[in-house]
């Protein structure tokens, strides 16, 4: 599916008419021993026409996290009159909670404000089958507003071999694929950035060249958020356990990144860690239930423990909300995009 997705690009930016992502999505953070955060909610399309990205954006979720928790809806028209679930509800990382958290698996990225009991989470896009970002401990060396772009030679190749000619620099504004805000991370030759974009179809699946995508205000909130030298962290974790305060069992699983083109995401094995194979192995945890949540991949919290039924998530029907938008200058950059 992400491949297939990661081809529909061009079609959804003749589709899309400048949608942007509403607020942040923003939660408190629960005690260092619970990870489980926010309630999945409902929402039933209307006849208005509008593709599933445009309903993502406005529920600040990716395009894939969407297709994950509704599988077989069409992307570009939703049903009308359909009901979707909107997977608001998630597991922390299993990872300290400082600074940016990003898991390239499920496409989010997670911000801890330093002295704030909150985190807040936002879809991005990341880099196409054969073009990961490095896992690794890094930090913000650099922000930059209004950049422009100097694609590298990489890119200059591929685009050439697509018959499309790059100009040596592609000026800051509306037609730059940088976007308004770019965050430089102090790893590799510092081609590896956070940055925005100006095409929303690419929130949410693989199509840069390595860098992180955010959508428009999304990079702008962030980037008037995030301090330099900010802590980032970069995993790659499709699953994620939780045994709560209470006592309930929790596994959430997403469609690992495909290695070759040839992959598929929903059918490929998932290797668990040593503690996600301790977790699963437990006597109070429901081996069927956890097997099926490993198959469906619905990237949305399952309650595994046993002699449990799954609980019912509260469903709350939420009206979509509007978005706004913010202009800098700023100075030049060669990136990986």
């Amino acid at each position: 599916m992400k491949r297939a997705l990661s081809l529909m690009g061009m079609l959804f930016a003749t589709v899309l008419t400048g949608t942007q992502a509403a607020s942040a999505t923003e939660y408190p953070l629960p005690p260092p021993d619970s990870h489980l955060i926010g309630e999945n909610i409902t929402y039933t399309v209307p006849n208005d026409g509008r593709p599933l990205e445009a309903i993502a954006a406005d529920y600040q979720i990716g395009l894939l996290g969407m297709l994950e928790a509704n599988p077989g809806t069409d992307p570009f028209l939703p049903k009308p009159g359909s009901v979707l679930t909107i997977p608001t509800q998630m597991l922390l990382p299993d990872t300290k909670r400082e600074g940016i958290v990003v898991n390239l698996a499920e496409l989010r990225l997670y911000y801890y404000p330093k002295g704030e009991n909150k985190v807040i989470v936002y879809p991005i896009g990341i880099g196409q089958t054969g073009m990961h970002t490095p896992l690794q401990v890094t930090s913000v060396s650099q922000k930059i507003p209004n950049p422009t772009w100097t694609p590298t030679a990489n890119i200059r190749k591929r685009y050439q071999a697509k018959g499309v000619t790059l100009p040596a620099v592609i000026p800051a504004g509306p037609d730059n694929p940088m976007g308004l805000f770019a965050m430089r991370l102090a790893m590799g030759h510092g081609e590896y950035l956070i940055h925005g974009t100006n095409a929303n179809f690419g929130i949410g699946m693989r199509v840069s060249s390595g860098c992180i995508r955010l959508r428009p205000k999304d990079i702008e909130a962030l980037f008037n958020m995030v301090p330099r030298g900010t802590r980032v962290q970069i995993i790659n974790d499709p699953v994620k356990i939780s045994v709560e305060p209470d006592g309930k069992r929790y596994v959430e699983v997403h469609q690992p990144l495909s290695r070759t083109e040839s992959d598929d995401p929903q059918t490929m094995p998932i290797t668990l860690s040593k503690t996600e194979k301790t977790f699963v192995e437990d006597t109070q945890t429901d081996r069927a239930m956890f097997d099926s949540a490993v198959v469906r991949r619905s990237g949305m919290p399952v309650l595994v423990s046993l002699g449990q039924n799954p609980s019912e998530v509260s469903m709350t029907p939420v009206a979509p909300q509007e978005a706004n938008k913010g202009l800098f200058k700023g100075a030049p950059i060669s990136a990986v995009n």
